[in-house]
């Protein structure tokens, strides 16, 4: 992959791009042209990154943090009215009484979770650990089948009604999207093959704990699925991944069955969805859902320290392979926990979904 003057574009969508090529190739039109759209949107949105950061503008003009307290959220978010054109009309800033429009409250209440959730359990302020400004947009285009972090914002779509409902809806997707950028400015894990299927699964891990933390659940009351309410209800389904049960995420008529394999006995190879991120993340969601179930009580607690220690610490590289960042996981357990459970616990999910540790 081209490489950037170390700095990797950044583009990363919640729905996999297999999930809608199987949408696109439907008999049905009503079913096909809103993930057709919704492809051909992604790709330009994809290619107009990579060349604005080659040129070494930004995408999005970013705002100044002038005025924000440290470790308070600075909220802002933005109306595109079903057009593309980013970051739109302001509709909420931070500290502002809801309106009526509940997604413009979603995204509002979702990036303040996402907030409080990595300054609380992490002592980091905003995904930049420096106060970056939250910015969202919502009511993206027509139809679209997609919410996407861009490098310096989150955009949100509204869905077709049919397959795909408002992506606002579950709290780990706006989590999810938002641990991108948290990645951007740690380890900025290349995105293909595995350090961008580790990419995607960590932006899963922390998606998933911050819907933990915001319902107060254990890790043995969680569910464990990304993108639970996502679906509409005639699809066959319950979410777009599972981290407890990869591959049973959804088997449906029309989108097919969920491909993500759980050991590195059915790792993907492909050349598709630069090299199956969101397909292989599966492995090492697993090892976490392992790890943390092991370990029991809340996830963010143990499990998720050491995944955050493993982001933040410096050591994990660009190009990391799942090997090299379950290393890295043991040798954080020790450091933090010492020859305790917390280390028998990543040694042995690890070995469960066949990742040697170096």
């Amino acid at each position: 992959m081209t490489s950037y003057g170390g700095f990797e574009p950044v583009f990363c969508t919640i729905v996999p791009p297999h999930v809608l090529d199987k949408l696109a190739q439907h008999e049905d039109p009503v079913l096909a042209g809103p993930a057709r759209r919704t492809l051909q949107r992604d790709a330009f949105e994809r290619t107009h990154r990579s060349l604005t950061t080659v040129i070494g503008a930004p995408t999005v003009a970013p705002r100044p943090g002038a005025g924000a307290e440290a470790g308070q959220p600075q909220r802002t978010v933005f109306d595109a009215r079903h057009g593309t054109d980013l970051p739109g009309r302001k509709v909420r800033g931070e500290g502002e009484e809801p309106g009526k429009d509940a997604t413009v409250n979603r995204a509002y209440a979702g990036l303040g979770a996402t907030f409080e959730h990595f300054l609380k359990v992490y002592g980091r302020d905003s995904i930049d650990g420096a106060g970056l400004p939250l910015d969202a947009t919502v009511h993206y285009d027509r139809e679209y089948n997609n919410a996407f972090w861009n490098g310096e914002q989150m955009v949100f779509g509204d869905g077709d009604g049919e397959i795909f409902l408002d992506f606002t809806i579950p709290l780990d997707v706006i989590g999810h999207e938002l641990t991108h950028g948290v990645t951007q400015h740690t380890a900025n894990l290349t995105y293909y093959g595995q350090p961008g299927a580790l990419n995607e699964s960590v932006s899963d891990v922390f998606g998933a704990l911050i819907k933990q933390y915001s319902l107060g659940q254990t890790a043995a009351e969680a569910d464990w699925l990304i993108g639970a309410g996502l679906l509409a209800p005639r699809v066959t389904g319950v979410a777009l991944r599972s981290m407890k049960e990869p591959g049973t995420a959804y088997d449906d008529d029309v989108l097919g069955k969920d491909p993500q394999p759980a050991t590195m006995d059915d790792f993907v190879r492909t050349g598709r969805d630069n090299g199956g991120v969101h397909i292989n993340s599966g492995i090492p969601n697993h090892a976490f859902y392992l790890v943390a179930t092991a370990l029991g009580g809340h996830a963010w607690e143990r499990a998720g320290l050491v995944w955050y220690d493993v982001l933040t610490g410096g050591e994990l590289a660009q190009d990391a392979l799942f090997a090299d960042f379950a290393t890295l996981t043991v040798k954080a357990a020790r450091e933090r926990y010492g020859d305790a459970e917390e280390l028998e616990a990543v040694r042995k999910a690890w070995e469960q979904v066949g990742v040697r540790t170096l």
